[in-house]
């Protein structure tokens, strides 16, 4: 969550139409693209270059920044956007658990020669995207078409981490809640969950919820679940684990998916229950794309539902999976316009 990063906008009107750098930073891969407003109220950012870094490739992001500029062609950038999970502290760095190098967009700006450069919490910026995202960018899990009241929305994904915001309408202009979901505890639905959340308290004391709901998160449950079966993990990356779950060759990776997405879909609930969310639910981050299928054929619906007396409440939110790669650049773009404007 990034909280108060940005208190007083400072950018002037006159640098609306000025091309700038929106980076999406996770903890595995760095996305950034060239951008400017395009005049277009459906499709208000237009990117006009794109990359995808893998972090551990780079000592820091001013690295990377510095790399992406130099392939520009000579293309003048002075400002930007970092899009980040994490906790800014008042000395400009960033308090955050996944990333492989420190954080700081102020010395970073200073290094560049930027005049501007302004951080968002990383699911808020991909709130500020979602109303942009094309229907055939989408897949419905759930629920009806279009929501039937008007009312907070739910932007969440399994990337390294667990990250999750709430676009919340207000009239002309939205308000967006960043949070911290993936760091509350982790709850158990039923007896092999129960078992599971034992084993990983016996060398922790707190089990958030993105040590199982994430990437590393999948291998986190799958090592579990290995050791209540008296098995011996056989996997290095939770890429290997979907995939022998996709194909059927391996019971015990299939089982960890499964229990992956039933805990997903309860959390998912937990969440719309807590923020009061009415508008529709975006599910975005980096391993969902890769287990489509294996989601849609999942329990993730029927734990998401399965909330008692609520289950009513929440047959009515629509549950759409976001497949836009570009979506948190794109978000982080459009918020900064917002500051732009509204400064």
């Amino acid at each position: 969550m990034v909280a108060n990063a940005n208190p007083t906008p400072v950018v002037p009107q006159d640098t609306l139409h000025e091309r700038f750098i929106a980076a999406d930073v996770g903890g595995t891969h760095v996305r950034i693209g060239l951008v400017q407003e395009s005049g277009d109220p459906a499709h208000p950012v237009s990117v006009l270059q794109y990359r995808k870094y893998v972090c551990a490739q780079y000592p820091g992001l001013a690295e990377i920044i510095e790399d992406f500029i130099g392939a520009l062609d000579g293309e003048t950038v002075s400002r930007g956007v970092i899009a980040s999970a994490g906790y800014p502290l008042e000395d400009g760095t960033v308090i955050t658990a996944n990333l492989p190098w420190r954080l700081s967009p102020r010395a970073i700006g200073e290094r560049l020669g930027f005049r501007e450069l302004r951080l968002v919490n990383d699911f808020e910026a991909v709130a500020h995207a979602a109303a942009y995202v094309d229907a055939s960018e989408v897949l419905r899990l759930t629920g009806p078409e279009i929501a039937p009241v008007a009312g907070p929305t739910l932007v969440l994904g399994p990337g390294t981490g667990l990250g999750a915001a709430v676009w919340i309408p207000t009239g002309k202009r939205a308000v967006v809640l960043a949070t911290e979901a993936g760091q509350a505890a982790l709850t158990a639905g039923n007896t092999i969950e129960m078992a599971l959340l034992s084993e990983m308290l016996k060398d922790r004391t707190h089990v958030p919820v993105e040590y199982a709901l994430s990437g590393p998160g999948l291998m986190n449950l799958h090592n579990a679940l290995c050791a209540l079966r008296g098995a011996r993990n056989t996997y290095r990356t939770p890429g290997e684990i979907t995939a022998a779950a996709a194909s059927g060759s391996d019971p015990l990776a299939r089982e960890s998916l499964e229990i992956f997405c039933g805990l997903l879909g309860s959390a998912v609930g937990d969440m719309a229950l807590l923020y009061g969310v009415q508008g529709g639910i975006y599910l975005a981050g980096g391993i969902l794309p890769q287990i489509r299928e294996f989601l849609l054929n999942s329990s993730f619906v029927e734990r998401f539902l399965n909330k008692g007396p609520m289950r009513a409440a929440l047959e009515r939110i629509p549950v759409r999976l976001v497949e836009h790669g570009q979506l948190g650049v794109i978000g982080a773009a459009n918020w900064y316009l917002g500051q732009c404007e509204g400064g």
